[in-house]
């Protein structure tokens, strides 16, 4: 498991960039973000070098923020590569809370996934599955 900042932040004009500035202000450096957005609030979902720091600062300055633990795995980028890596989720009988996916034009994407049961890690890798270590999570640039 690796560890993502989440930020429940309003959605009005000039939110998401005065979060980056308080980030950067801490001198906090953002490695991947994403947006999921409502009408009235957004969830930010953010990798950076110090996110339990980066939680207490944004804290400080009034955001909701929180660190949570999801699972990062490699699969290959091709069509099916996240299908196959979802049935051994679902064969596992693991619920999945939500996910998003990345590629950096490689031979891989990474699959991240927020999951009911963390001991589903364990069974993936030894399913064969590439899980992305804590200590990986700032080289994802393959």
């Amino acid at each position: 498991m690796i560890e993502q900042l989440t930020v429940l932040l309003q959605n009005e004009k000039g939110r998401l960039s005065q979060l980056c500035r308080d980030l950067a202000d801490a001198d906090i450096n953002m490695h991947d973000l994403f947006v999921a957005d409502t009408s009235d609030f957004g969830i930010v979902r953010i990798f950076c070098d110090t996110p339990k720091r980066a939680a207490a600062v944004l804290e400080e300055h009034g955001y909701r923020a929180r660190v949570v633990d999801v699972l990062a795995v490699r699969v290959p980028n091709v069509p099916g590569g996240l299908a196959t890596l979802l049935e051994s989720i679902e064969g596992a009988g693991c619920n999945i809370e939500y996910g998003y996916c990345f590629s950096r034009g490689g031979e891989t994407a990474i699959d991240v996934l927020k999951v009911a049961d963390p001991a589903i890690e364990g069974t993936l890798s030894e399913a064969g599955f590439d899980i992305v270590k804590a200590e990986e999570v700032y080289e994802l640039d393959e």
